[in-house]
């Protein structure tokens, strides 16, 4: 007879289980090796009685192998089982007529999962890390700016691997900002992003056509203009951060202004000397459909790679 082994995962409500669980759990006597499995009230309110007893692979086995079907309520995963699995199949192999072993997942997780386990950890850090407990939003800040920098690195590399890893840490510190809040959580940050992105995707989300990105660039302007009125925003610039890049910023301003029908000739003798050269550098590269501040990192990724060769040539 089979050891049926069932898994649940910690990141799905207890008690939603699949089928094929529920008939694991009927099929035979029920243990576990875990007295404050989150499972074990649900079972029980479902008629299901479970003994925890200490985990004894070769016993488990051997009452297989003797025909009797026993179910395993392992640990959740993500919270170390898998020495005892690999126990039992130590414990199979030593035995003449080897049962079944069976593994029944009894929850899965859904696309995301793992950032719970992310809010999760952080709780505890908040909570237990002294470091961590006494930071502010504002002494965050170098942070989030050197990850955001670093996944603007590996993109500019095409390295995809360490890409993976960077957006890891810039998306702590957005969990981390998150748990610093005290007026907020990640639900509502999530809730927030979630919100305005189904109101400014109406094509996709309710009944607008859109048949190209032009389309939905026209559409996403003129929802923000809309949430921006509904603010009672008194300037085309308010909220455009002013803390940004040189370049960034400047072509972010001509950019909110074009949009908004902002007579050409104000851009005109900005400022004087290098200032007034840069700007207009930068409305021409706007008119080009160029990224400033893209085209001059380019630039200076260029003449570093340049100065590296001649150190190299040189020594």
């Amino acid at each position: 007879m089979p050891l049926v082994v069932v898994t649940t995962s910690p990141r799905v409500a207890p008690g939603l289980l699949g089928h094929q669980a529920w008939r694991a759990f009927r099929s035979g006597p029920v243990l576990t090796g875990t007295p404050g499995h989150p499972q074990l009230p649900y079972l029980a309110d479902a008629g299901v009685a479970v003994e925890v007893v200490t985990p004894d692979a070769p016993a488990l086995v051997a009452r297989a192998a003797a025909g009797e079907t026993v179910v395993w309520l392992a640990r959740e995963s993500g919270d170390g089982d898998e020495e005892f699995m690999r126990a039992l199949g130590h414990a199979a192999l030593a035995v003449d007529d080897p049962p079944v072993i069976e593994v029944v997942p009894g929850s899965y997780d859904l696309p995301g999962a793992r950032v719970l386990d992310l809010v999760r950890v952080m709780d505890r850090l908040r909570t237990e890390c002294p470091w961590d407990r006494k930071q502010t939003h504002e002494s965050l800040v170098p942070y989030l700016l050197e990850e955001a920098y670093e996944v603007l690195e590996t993109i500019e590399d095409g390295d995809h691997a360490a890409l993976r890893e960077e957006l890891g840490d810039l998306l702590l510190q957005v969990v981390f900002h998150a748990r610093v809040a005290e007026d907020f959580d990640m639900d509502d940050v999530a809730a927030g992003i979630v919100d305005k992105l189904v109101r400014r995707h109406p094509h996709v989300f309710g009944s607008v056509r859109a048949e190209s990105a032009d389309e939905v660039n026209d559409n996403w302007e003129a929802i923000k203009a809309a949430e921006r009125a509904s603010r009672g925003d008194e300037s085309l610039f308010d909220g455009v951060p002013m803390g940004q890049p040189a370049l960034s910023l400047a072509a972010q301003l001509l950019r909110r202004a074009e949009r908004s029908g902002v007579p050409e000739s104000l851009a005109a003798a900005v400022g004087q000397g290098v200032a007034r050269e840069l700007f207009d550098l930068v409305k021409r590269a706007r008119e080009a459909g160029l990224d400033p501040e893209a085209e001059l990192r380019a630039a200076a990724r260029t003449y570093r790679d340049r100065v590296r060769a001649w150190e190299s040539r040189r020594s």
